[in-house]
């Protein structure tokens, strides 16, 4: 019986360590998210805010073409967590 519940004891100690490893990951991610999201917030003009708002509100999916002369930076990627999953 201890052979069992020492064997039991151990993988939940392992999936506990890679669940707070995917916590961290998402909690970074999270945080870099955010940080694009007030950039992208400080970058715009109020009419596409406006926009933006209207959108959210009647539920239609945002238009994805940018009007002339507007550039904006690439997204830089996430890094993907590769972790086991069950």
């Amino acid at each position: 019986m201890d052979l069992v519940k020492s064997h039991l004891m151990y993988a939940v100690r392992e999936e506990v360590e890679v669940l707070k490893e995917q916590i961290k990951e998402l909690i970074e991610k999270n945080s870099q998210l955010e940080q694009e999201n007030n950039l992208l917030k400080t970058l715009a003009s109020p009419e596409q805010l406006a926009q933006f708002q209207a959108q959210l509100q009647t539920g239609s999916p945002p238009a994805t073409t940018q009007p002339q002369g507007t550039t904006q930076p690439p997204a830089q990627p996430a890094s993907q967590g590769s972790g086991p999953t069950a």
